[in-house]
């Protein structure tokens, strides 16, 4: 029986690499606060450049090329005309505006923050759809909770870096200060629809969520662990603790009862 190219495209990404660079987005992301400058804005967009090839590489491993590149064209499409739309209207996340501190833009926005919502959306999909379970349409409420309540850290830390700044930033998030509801409520409508395209376009293929799901849970940890400690933000920690956690908890929970 002869294989399809879908079929094929997995055995050409090698076994390790998306382990492999998944260790080194971590290694940076560790490296971040112990860092300044310069230095640290050069590896923010660093940080975003491996994860994003981590997952893609996974993806590709586990899904095909085909997919892996659907995916970026959607993920990072939508992420783009989301933020483009953002800085020219103030919709749907308020107004605010980018400094030139993440490198070249297009349409008003640095062209590493698409390629963020790129990052962290396969991942995010993957929690979707173990959560989920038999109930295919909860796939995307899900998923999208799982994306956009990773801004909770976010936003606040690039913030507090200077990357962008808030016209307006009330009324604010309870315990994130300076960040206002209409920026999480933004995201969330954001990911809704992202999790809606994706689900449409591209069917699930089942395949092993190792990688995705490592990142996806030390992302969830490191995270509070630096706002507790590094940033000296704990009750960023806390909010973003407990509105991550509703679904990272479960999700961890699901994996070890799966394996």
């Amino acid at each position: 029986m002869s294989t399809s190219r879908a079929e094929a495209a997995p055995r050409a990404v090698p076994q390790r690499l998306p382990a492999a660079l998944a260790a080194t987005a971590v290694a940076c992301q560790i490296a971040y606060p112990l860092v300044d400058g310069t230095v640290r804005n050069r590896l923010t967009v660093t940080t975003v450049v491996v994860f994003l090839a981590a997952v893609l590489a996974h993806a590709a491993a586990t899904r095909g090329t085909g997919w892996a590149l659907g995916y970026l064209a959607v993920a990072a499409g939508t992420g783009l005309a989301a933020e483009a739309l953002g800085v020219a209207t103030g919709f749907p996340f308020g107004e605010y505006d980018y400094r030139g501190t993440l490198g070249p833009k297009l349409l008003g926005v640095p062209l590493v923050i698409p390629l963020a919502w790129a990052m962290f959306a396969y991942p995010s999909l993957l929690v979707g759809r173990r959560l989920a379970a038999e109930r295919a349409w909860a796939t995307v409420p899900l998923g999208a909770l799982a994306l956009a309540s990773w801004d909770l850290f976010l936003d606040p830390q690039m913030v507090d870096a200077g990357h962008w700044h808030w016209v307006d930033p009330d009324p604010g998030i309870p315990g994130i200060p300076g960040i206002p509801v209409s920026n999480f409520l933004g995201w969330l409508g954001v990911a809704l629809v992202l999790m809606a395209l994706l689900r449409t376009l591209l069917p699930d293929r089942p395949g092993p969520e190792g990688v995705p799901a490592a990142l996806y849970l030390w992302t969830y940890a490191s995270s509070t662990l630096a706002a507790a400690v590094f940033f000296d933000r704990p009750t960023v920690a806390l909010v973003g603790a407990i509105g991550m956690g509703v679904v990272a908890v479960p999700y961890a929970l699901a994996l070890a009862r799966g394996r």
